[in-house]
């Protein structure tokens, strides 16, 4: 085994080729390094006798080209290409044949490698054109795969945001509903987060904002379960805590063995007589906003949903409203977020603040503020998903 250092005397701007050469034949080892000196690329080769003593190589990386004999001692023919490809699949492979496998380099193209040379018949011109140009399709095969991933995702993001962020269904109610969501991360799977608003038969308007622990798929496929469960049940009556304990059975049922829980408020807005209904089931209290300012509504307190199975204890809490006001509930990647180069959380007080700061303007406006906000002060870092509900009626409070 031998690993030659990089060489020689190109320019800099050239690109340097990390090649692995596996052969148990010295003197075809010597061969390659021979021609490799000669093509004038710049390189690192290094050299190993099996694919077992290679996979340390490809498992570490970066390699940039496999030189790949199809005779090994501890794997050969197809076979070779196979595993190589298992343990570096975006790594170019050159296999190197004999002068009697007349169709072993086809077969070799088929089962994934991106070119192949006939041993005794290779030159240093034809070794670097077809070293430079498998590293090329390599990479170009691995955009279009990320590429394609990218779109896949955008489309399934783009589904279960569907699914999570619904169209409201409002008759004759003159609230204006404004709903925002986002994912923790850019590229990043919608999480659990989900958020819905119906006007009832019995002319209330009614919402929802919960949030699935966890993240990634299974989260959000039972956040839209919740979401789409929630709005049923409402549409056939059921309210307060009625809903919720018919959501916890539904929650049980879908999460199977993953033991998810889930976070929610529901709120029942009565323009009429003035007042919000909220029953809170393990998530915080909603922001109310009026002409003098914006503060957390006090509200008692219930368990999650699922973490408790059967306790049933959401009890409900009524508001006043104002005239002309505002309610706005959200999910807690609003607020777990840093508050700028400080130490802890930007929490209630600090999301206050930075309410207060906003200047007045078109609810919708004012959300992308203060998400945007939010963000900046978090600087970047990792954050969970944020789902924003804010409801207007009478009037822009601010």
């Amino acid at each position: 085994m031998s690993t030659a250092p990089a060489v020689p005397p190109q320019a800099a701007t050239e690109p340097m080729y990390r090649i692995l050469l596996i052969e148990d034949d010295q003197g075809d080892a010597l061969l390659v390094e021979e021609l490799l000196l000669d093509t004038g690329l710049r390189f690192e080769l290094t050299t190993r006798t099996t694919l077992a003593d290679a996979r340390l190589d490809l498992a570490a990386g970066p390699v940039d080209c496999v030189l790949l004999d199809l005779h090994l001692p501890d794997v050969s023919g197809i076979d070779a290409v196979a595993a190589v490809k298992a343990l570096a699949p975006h790594t170019a492979v050159i296999v190197l044949t004999g002068l009697s496998e007349s169709h072993a380099g086809t077969d070799a193209m088929a089962a994934g490698a991106q070119d192949y040379l006939v041993k005794g018949k290779v030159e240093a011109d034809l070794l670097h054109r077809t070293v430079r140009y498998a590293v090329y399709r390599s990479k170009t095969e691995r955009a279009g795969a990320e590429a394609q991933a990218a779109r896949l995702r955008a489309e399934e993001n783009a589904r279960l945001e569907r699914g999570l962020l619904p169209r409201p269904i409002l008759d004759t109610s003159t609230v204006r509903v404004t709903s925002r969501y986002l994912p923790g991360t850019a590229m990043a799977l919608l999480g659990g987060d989900f958020l819905d608003v119906v006007e009832g038969d019995d002319g209330l308007l009614h919402a929802v904002v919960g949030d699935v622990s966890g993240h990634g798929p299974d989260a959000a496929a039972l956040g839209v379960c919740l979401r789409i469960a929630w709005r049923s049940l409402v549409l056939a009556g059921h309210r307060g805590g009625d809903l919720l304990h018919l959501m916890e059975r539904i929650l049980i049922a879908e999460r199977g063995d993953q033991h998810l829980f889930a976070t929610c408020t529901l709120l029942t807005v009565d323009q009429k007589n003035g007042t919000a209904t909220l029953h809170l089931a393990g998530h915080h209290e909603p922001l109310l906003t009026t002409e003098e300012g914006t503060r957390e509504v006090t509200a008692a307190h219930g368990v999650a949903l699922g973490l408790v199975p059967g306790l049933r204890c959401w009890p409900p809490t009524v508001v006043p409203l104002p005239p002309a006001g505002a309610l706005t509930v959200y999910t807690d990647g609003l607020t777990e977020g840093h508050n700028g180069a400080k130490a802890e959380r930007l929490g209630v007080e600090g999301l206050l603040a930075l309410i207060d700061d906003l200047p007045p303007g078109d609810p919708a406006v004012l959300v992308d503020l203060l998400i945007k906000e939010s963000h900046a002060l978090n600087a970047g870092r990792h954050s969970d998903d944020i789902a924003v509900l804010r409801l207007d009626w009478g009037g822009h409070p601010r």
